[in-house]
């Protein structure tokens, strides 16, 4: 894969997970994609990605940078948005926050496997 073609996939990706198309996920995820070293499945994926959208109901994934090294993916997300509790630990009570997300993707047979993700919580922090 290109890349060229493995920045098209991500970006599909972003916008299956933007429009919350879950029957279309496992288009783009594997079935047994590993999140910070924990085996969570693809039924564990989506579960995760329900909860975050169920506490952050405009939650929007928004793509600041986008690195493509075949079969890898570097992306710093961007996020503004408003949870409705708590988020990461912190009582953030429908305060509109900002913050960004720095992630790794590895792919392999065009859908992601493994996904290392760091969120910049410090941010969010500094904001309540």
């Amino acid at each position: 894969m290109t890349k060229a073609d493995l920045s098209d996939l991500y970006r599909n990706y972003i916008a299956c997970l933007n429009k919350q198309d879950w029957p279309m996920l496992g288009e783009f995820v594997h079935h047994d994609v590993v999140h910070n070293g924990r085996r969570i499945g693809l039924s564990g994926y989506l579960e995760m990605l329900e909860r975050d959208f169920d506490e952050i109901p405009d939650l929007h994934f928004n793509i600041q940078m986008l690195i493509a090294d075949p079969p890898y993916i570097a992306s710093r997300l961007s996020f503004d948005c408003t949870p409705k509790g708590s988020f990461l630990g912190l009582q953030v009570g429908g305060k509109r926050v900002s913050f960004t997300e720095n992630v790794f993707y590895e792919f392999r047979n065009d859908k992601i496997r493994e996904v290392w993700s760091v969120i910049d919580k410090a941010a969010i922090e500094a904001q309540l």
